[in-house]
């Protein structure tokens, strides 16, 4: 096999090396890293022995994810602040077939989703990602994993049922999200109380990340008064020349506020029964420079 051949079926298959890793990961740079490990056994393996490449690569590279994700955990790495994933600009209307693949990839890489598979332990979450994100028969994700099928299936089991206890009911319908989002944009950038309470839930969060690097909540706000409070109050101090770009990350309308060019901050919304459920602000810079060019 040519290097131009071993390259070629590599970035043939990367956008699902890409997905499994994001989604055990939750964090664009450590997928990199794990996609770029997975480049390097691939590179140096005895290529004419592998029969299916995909399998192989995904093999390779969720085994070196839940290595990275285990590390992760052993370092119990202190955060500032509510943790909440590195936003992934997404193109799911280019890249799945039709309207439930796309809810459902929507669903397994959304803010929301991710932040439950954060409880999963390493092997918990990569059974969760490649079975119900990808499909996976029980039988190859214990082949990938190297465990037994009985295992996998209890993996799978203990997984979905804590995620189903944890993950919000929200809506995916990515016109009424747009259409809230704009009437958001409207109402916050305005600083329009009134307008903004409607557009609330009674029982609305707000959930800002910030790692200690920029000025955002620091606890979890409950409540459409204190939510629209905050909103009002961000209006008011304004950001420095502002400009606004919708985008579509992690499966779902998203806004992108800029100052003088640079990312800011990134809001997305959470949206059920014609109300935003829940607002979450990303606001680390260290998680918005892949947005730059956005």
């Amino acid at each position: 096999m040519s290097t131009e051949t071993e390259t070629d079926v590599f970035e043939e298959h990367r956008p699902v090396l890409m997905g499994v890793a994001y989604r055990m990961l939750g964090r664009v740079a450590d997928a990199e890293d794990v996609l770029q490990e997975a480049w390097l056994r691939w590179s140096g393996a005895d290529r004419a022995a592998v029969r299916d490449p995909r399998g192989y690569l995904v093999r390779i590279t969720t085994r070196l994810a839940v290595d990275r994700l285990r590390q992760i955990k052993a370092r119990g790495e202190a955060y500032t602040g509510p943790w909440l994933p590195e936003p992934l600009v997404t193109d799911l209307a280019g890249t799945a077939a039709d309207a439930e693949e796309r809810a459902v990839l929507a669903d397994s890489v959304s803010l929301a989703v991710l932040v439950v598979l954060e409880t999963l332990s390493p092997l918990e979450r990569a059974v969760f990602v490649l079975r119900e994100a990808f499909g996976y028969p029980y039988a190859e994700i214990a082949g990938l994993l190297g465990r037994s099928e009985s295992a996998v299936r209890q993996l799978a089991g203990r997984a979905r049922r804590h995620v189903e206890e944890r993950r919000p009911r929200y809506e995916v319908d990515p016109v009424q999200r747009r259409d809230l989002t704009e009437r958001f944009l409207a109402a916050a950038a305005g600083g329009d109380l009134k307008a903004l309470m409607e557009l609330l839930a009674p029982d609305v969060r707000l959930v800002g990340d910030s790692g200690g690097k920029a000025r955002a909540p620091l606890r979890i706000l409950h409540s459409a008064d204190k939510v629209g409070r905050f909103l009002a109050g961000v209006a008011r101090q304004g950001i420095p020349d502002l400009s606004v770009r919708f985008l579509e990350v992690n499966g779902g309308p998203a806004l992108l506020a800029l100052s003088g060019g640079r990312p800011d901050s990134l809001f997305q919304l959470d949206v059920a029964d014609g109300r935003i459920q829940c607002v979450y602000i990303i606001r680390n810079p260290d998680k918005l420079r892949t947005l730059a060019g956005a």
